[in-house]
This record gives structure tokens, sequence and C-alpha cells, in this order.
């Protein structure tokens, strides 16, 4: 699965995202729908865990405080009161999977910021690159 974050393309990874060297993110497509079902599990920037996603449904979702919403092409995650997008991922092609948008805290606590143009953790930003995974995990921060 080649995935897109950002302006940043990494090819032929194994659907796993990892960030800060934790797997946090994990997507595959149904075999039968082609749905797209996302794993990920939110954090507060303590590192307590406020909610985890298993093939795009909710299963645990602390105060009941985030809303995903679904089709067979895109998977969002938003916050239930604001409507703000935490995460989005779209298929954009066969075996091509996109995250444009995504702000949210690591399970060490710090900001994740997606954009259009580049991703951002830290002190770190990455824009334009286009790196092979391998088979392996995405890496991020």
């Amino acid at each position: 699965m080649d995935i897109e974050v950002g302006s940043n393309l990494y090819r032929n990874s194994d659907g796993t995202i990892e960030i800060e060297g934790v797997p946090q993110i994990q997507m595959t497509q149904h075999p039968a729908t082609g749905a797209l079902l996302v794993n990920f599990a939110l954090f507060d920037v303590n590192g307590r865990m406020l909610l985890q996603m298993v093939d795009s449904t909710l299963m645990f979702n602390e105060r009941r405080a985030y809303a995903v919403s679904k089709t067979v092409d895109r998977v969002a995650l938003k916050e239930a009161d604001s409507g703000k997008v935490l995460l989005q991922f779209d298929v954009k092609a066969s075996g091509l999977v996109s995250c444009s948008r995504a702000e949210f805290h690591t399970m060490k606590g710090h900001l994740l910021e997606v954009s259009a143009k580049d991703w951002k953790i830290e002190k770190q930003t990455k824009a334009g690159q286009t790196v092979d995974a391998k088979g392996g995990a995405v890496s991020i921060g």
C-alpha cells in the first residue's frame, strides 16, 4: 500500500504508520468491498488513551467526545462538539491512501499536524519526499 502523508509519499508500506517509533495507525482495505478500514488510538497530551478505533469503528470513546464518519473511500475522525477534523484518510486510487488532514497528540504527548503540504511534529517538518517503506511501516517523527 502506498500512503501519502501531507505532500510526502511512502511507497510499498504494510499499511502501518509509526509515529515517534510507536505504531499508532494501521490501514487496510476490506477484501470484498474495498472499504477503507482504519485502526487508530488517540491520546491526550499526557499520553492517556482517549479513543480506540478498530476497523473504522469506535470501540472506546471517552465521554463520547468523538465521532467517526466513513464511506467506502473515506474515514474521518472528528470532535463531536466542534466538528474539528482530527484525522482523515481518503482512497485516491487502488493501493493509494492519502492523509491530508490530521491534528492529534502522539502517545508521547507531542502534537502531530498534517496539512496538504507537509507534516509537523515537535521541531521536525517533512514535505515533498518520496520514501520506499520496503514492505514495512511508514515512520514519522
